[in-house]
């Protein structure tokens, strides 16, 4: 079983079509939404984490595509500099998961690299780039 994070773009156009529920009925995918943004009447977003055999995700991204959507694959992970990082944690303002938390007792920012869905808002926010990996603007 293999998973892969996804960014994606739907038009006004295609934006309330029934889509997405076509991924574990007809591609035997199991997905998770993470993120979910709809800017009513212009367009929507969604961060999905796949979950199948390689080629099922395959066809399902080629479904995506074919029926309009615009599909982004995001990093895999999101690496962190640790002799970059100011532990200022304006990173951990964005971070929708809590994989990025202050710790209290030693108030430096932690980082959940098991928790993190490499969304990439991190690296939008770091004032030192001591963040890599994708990065997205769902603003």
């Amino acid at each position: 079983m293999k998973s892969k994070n996804v960014l994606l773009i739907f038009e006004r156009k295609i934006m309330y079509k029934p889509i997405i529920y076509r991924l574990a009925r007809d591609f035997d995918i199991i997905f998770n939404v993470l993120e979910a943004k709809i800017l009513p009447k212009l367009e929507g977003r969604l961060i999905l984490e796949l979950h199948g055999t390689e080629e099922s995700i395959q066809k399902s991204i080629d479904y995506l595509i074919g029926e309009g959507v615009q599909v982004q694959t995001l990093a895999d992970k999101i690496v962190r500099d640790d002799e970059r990082c100011v532990h200022c944690g304006a990173c951990t303002s964005v971070c929708r998961v809590d994989a990025l938390s202050i710790n209290r007792t030693t108030m430096e920012v932690d980082f959940d690299h098991e928790v993190c869905v490499a969304c990439g808002l991190c690296k939008i926010a770091c004032p030192v780039n001591a963040m890599s990996g994708a990065s997205i603007d769902l603003d």
